[in-house]
């Protein structure tokens, strides 16, 4: 196999900044077969892979890239799903960069292998040619209840199905996928891809309920009752966590999650055309630093903003964000305001945001995070003029199961 003695990946092909800036087309276009080709050969196929060490679903990466290197597309996408039902979802959105790509030796003399990009290739590769239907095992006669179907839940739904359980996922959205529909935008990871990888997990004999509410519409003791053997809880962590400032509660102040559901979910973008509309005001606040935070400036620029801000409390070296993400984000104009806490929403007389008065800080000593403690400037206080104000700093778990949970 020939090897591509390149530091540096194979760049992905991309929209142009001030072209995606206003549409909510995917950003990233996918390898050719030629730049996947190119980029496979860098692999040194290590005897000792750390790739996949750090994988968490353990995908043979270097036999798969391998493949990819001498153009058997079949071969690599077939030893990617031995271990990973949602290859197409993962190539796009998994932090390859603290996981398998963190532990590729190429990357202590340059840039690691792209195997994101590589596993994102094989999985459209397959879409395109028409994905083959899964061999489906002998069941074993033992039934398994899935309450969530976010990645964790389609995950473990696809897994237990190749080893012949039978597996019904419980929805309580309209529509599967959790997080990767109401959560991660279009640009970053299309419908049609979540959709795809979801009619794969069914193909495996999965069965989807949607528009079941555990903990209303039936408990988990009545899974037990209607003879399920097990059950796995993957409901996520659905449940926003705010700063506890003054003004929280103005209007145009939006949790992430409310945000970012409005326009993926229920595709706010295309009001009127669809029947759920959201105000996004001329300049924006958000309040973050991870891939929440850069989903929700991103997608605001995007709903007709002239002008975003993103408001982190540390600096650049501690922000979450994956650096993709934060080098996108920047391409399109976000704004950056870093070492900046706010301190209280300010609103006009009607009850709207009119601004944000925040302080700067200073790094001081490492917290339990790891990270340098923000510490306060005295006397540094500012206004921010905005209008929307979108609070990412995370989130808790879903309530909603309050009933105890059977031995």
């Amino acid at each position: 196999m020939p090897l591509n003695r390149s530091k540096k990946k194979t760049p992905m092909p991309t929209q142009k900044p001030e072209v995606r800036r206003r549409n909510f087309n995917e950003v990233a276009l996918g390898y050719s077969e030629e730049e996947a080709v190119s980029e496979a050969q860098r692999c040194l196929q290590c005897k000792k892979p750390g790739c996949v060490e750090g994988c968490p679903v353990q995908v043979q990466i270097p036999q798969f890239i391998k493949r990819i290197a001498e153009r058997d597309f079949e071969g690599a996408i077939k030893i990617i799903k031995e271990t990973n039902s949602l290859p197409a979802i993962c190539g796009r959105v998994c932090p390859q960069e603290t996981q398998c790509e963190k532990n590729c030796v190429l990357g202590k003399v340059g840039e690691p292998v792209a195997i994101g990009r590589l596993e994102r290739f094989a999985a459209d590769w397959e879409r395109a040619k028409g994905i083959h239907p899964p061999v489906i095992p002998k069941k074993l006669g033992k039934k398994v209840a899935i309450i969530g179907s976010g990645p964790a839940g389609l995950a473990c739904a696809g897994d237990l199905a190749k080893l012949g359980y039978d597996v019904t996922i419980f929805e309580a959205l309209h529509k599967p996928g959790g997080v990767l529909v109401y959560g991660i935008p279009e640009f970053r990871l299309p419908k049609i891809i979540v959709e795809q990888e979801v009619e794969f997990i069914q193909q495996l004999g999965v069965e989807i309920k949607t528009n079941m509410v555990m903990g209303k519409v039936l408990t988990i003791d009545d899974l037990f009752e209607m003879g399920y053997e097990a059950v796995f809880i993957g409901t996520g962590a659905g449940l926003p966590k705010f700063m506890g400032i003054p003004g929280e509660n103005y209007l145009d102040v939006y949790s992430a999650n409310e945000f970012l559901t409005r326009i993926n979910l229920m595709k706010a973008y295309s009001f009127p055309n669809t029947d759920t509309p959201i105000k996004v005001g001329k300049k924006v606040a958000v309040i973050g630093g991870g891939n929440v935070a850069m989903d929700a400036a991103r997608s605001a620029i995007r709903m007709g903003a002239d002008e975003v801000h993103i408001v982190y409390r540390r600096s650049e070296e501690e922000m979450p964000a994956r650096k993709e993400e934060f080098e996108n984000a920047k391409e399109e104009g976000i704004i950056f305001d870093f070492l900046t806490n706010p301190v209280r929403i300010i609103g006009n007389e009607n009850g709207w945001v009119k601004g944000i008065e925040c302080i700067r800080m200073e790094l001081g000593e490492p917290d339990a995070s790891g990270r340098r403690r923000p510490v306060p400037i005295m006397g540094s206080e500012f206004i921010m003029d905005v209008e929307t104000v979108v609070i990412a700093i995370g989130t808790g778990p879903n309530p909603l199961l309050t009933k105890p949970l059977k031995a």
